[in-house]
């Protein structure tokens, strides 16, 4: 029987943190959750959309930014087995960025060190293999002070979530193309649905093989490409495929061009930086990077959890909500 734990949960408020809410609160840990924003309070989490909420969560709103509000608020001198953190900035623009990845996560880390947690479940991403964008780099930088911080850990490294490739089951429905970049092919990923990758984070708790190390996680199956993701929605609407290339060139100008007059314009350097996380996510697999090829392994992805994207897309088809999508959407 699994022991029973008191975890703090960062950045329950999102998407894949909310899941993980309700996979610890599943496996019958003591949850509390450190918001940034006003929230029900009391022993009620709600789910997104106005869904049926989750019990036995309490809330408590913290100024993350504020090491004190953290200590005194959020911790206040209470025994904690574990925090878990699905905390993340929302645009991954360089100011929003270090501010969130890396500072606010910083001041988690020492609050969680002074309250004698003894670990820490870190959500962080698989892209920060390649870290050519100012996120990635903000997240890498705080998973070397979580590393070096003393504190047993699982630093999570997911691929792509549904919600990130959901963006054209609304204009392929409407009966208009598929959008791809090149032919289509250029990139590949595991996806990995909220329900399965929450289950692999809450199971870090106990799983002893899991702990100090880097976790790249993927979902089920075999790696897919958008060309593959496309055809799936169409064969799902009973429709021969359409699709429309977006030729990889033009991403180019569209970021080179912005980061240009940033520069002159500060306005312009975060639609710059937006433009630029646009290209990665269009021309970079996720999966796991060998090292010594600088070539993405589908193979060395490792796989979890039961759920597809294809009966992801087949349940959004038949009539279930399409998630809230982020800002890192390419479409």
């Amino acid at each position: 029987m699994m022991a029973r734990q008191r975890v703090c949960v960062i950045g329950a408020t999102g998407t894949i943190g909310r899941a993980t809410v309700a996979a610890l609160v599943q496996r019958g840990h003591e949850v509390v959750c450190l918001v940034r924003e006003r929230r029900e309070t009391g022993k009620v989490l709600a789910q997104a959309g106005g869904e049926r909420p989750i019990v036995g969560a309490t809330l408590k709103r913290v100024d993350m930014a504020d090491p004190v509000s953290l200590s005194n608020d959020g911790f206040a001198g209470e025994r904690f087995d574990a925090v878990v953190s699905c905390m993340a900035s929302r645009t991954g623009v360089p100011e929003d960025a270090w501010a969130i990845d890396h500072r606010a996560q910083l001041n988690v880390l020492g609050a969680a060190q002074q309250a004698g947690v003894g670990h820490f479940v870190l959500l962080s991403a698989l892209c920060v293999q390649k870290p050519l964008l100012a996120f990635q780099q903000a997240k890498l930088a705080f998973e070397a002070a979580l590393v070096g911080s003393g504190l047993r850990y699982s630093i999570v490294r997911p691929t792509a979530f549904f919600k990130s490739l959901s963006g054209q089951i609304g204009r392929v429905r409407e009966g208009r193309p598929f959008l791809i970049f090149g032919d289509g092919n250029l990139t590949a990923c595991k996806p990995i649905s909220d329900d399965d990758l929450a289950a692999y984070i809450a199971d870090c708790l106990i799983d002893e093989q899991r702990w100090n190390r880097i976790l790249p996680i993927g979902g089920p199956g075999e790696a897919i490409t958008p060309r593959q993701q496309g055809e799936a929605l169409f064969a799902l609407l009973g429709r021969q495929p359409r699709f429309r290339s977006v030729p990889v060139a033009l991403l180019n100008v569209i970021a080179g061009g912005l980061g240009a007059l940033g520069r002159v314009v500060p306005s312009l350097a975060a639609k710059a930086e937006l433009a630029r996380i646009g290209r990665y996510y269009a021309t970079e697999s996720m999966l796991v990077l060998d090292p010594e090829t600088g070539l993405y392994d589908a193979s060395a992805t490792p796989s979890t959890g039961t759920e597809t994207l294809f009966d992801f897309y087949r349940s959004v088809l038949g009539g279930a909500a399409e998630p809230e999508r982020g800002d890192h959407a390419v479409f």
